[in-house]
């Protein structure tokens, strides 16, 4: 598995990694700390799962959701920043994040949020039709 953190604060990105090192041992971790890098590395290698900082340099975390998942629909997006919940989890998941996790829960929240992705993941692989039925019928746009 391929997980790619982006924030723009070096010694988040590394203790998001702690976090998730031990429950994926297998994974390799890749970085960005601003939206211009993450759209250069998903063109370079696609990742399972994104994890996307709202507050970074330059462009937004909502702006590069929007582009994300205009260029990859299916991709995972946790959103993840230190607003609270009912400031910003509906916000990001109506501009088609996948989780929003609170930084300050990240410890408790990150592992559980990518399993459920995976876990989902795994079951529209079992069922390919379904799947592409449903992707048929609830088109995703992003303006």
């Amino acid at each position: 598995m391929n997980i790619l953190i982006a924030d723009d604060h070096a010694n988040v990105r590394r203790g998001l990694r702690e976090i998730l090192v031990d429950a994926f041992s297998d994974a390799r971790f890749s970085e960005a700390s601003n939206g211009d890098e993450v759209l250069t590395y998903l063109v370079k290698s696609q990742p399972d799962v994104l994890l996307l900082d709202i507050n970074m340099p330059g462009r937004s975390g909502f702006e590069v959701l929007k582009d994300v998942k205009r260029i990859y629909p299916q991709l995972p997006v946790i959103m993840v920043s230190v607003q609270s919940e009912s400031q910003y989890a509906l916000r990001c998941l109506r501009a088609g994040a996948t989780e929003y996790v609170n930084k300050d829960s990240a410890s408790e929240e990150l592992v559980p949020a990518i399993r459920k992705i995976l876990d989902s993941d795994a079951k529209s692989a079992r069922n390919p039709i379904k799947n592409q039925v449903q992707n048929q019928m609830n088109p995703l746009t992003i303006s």
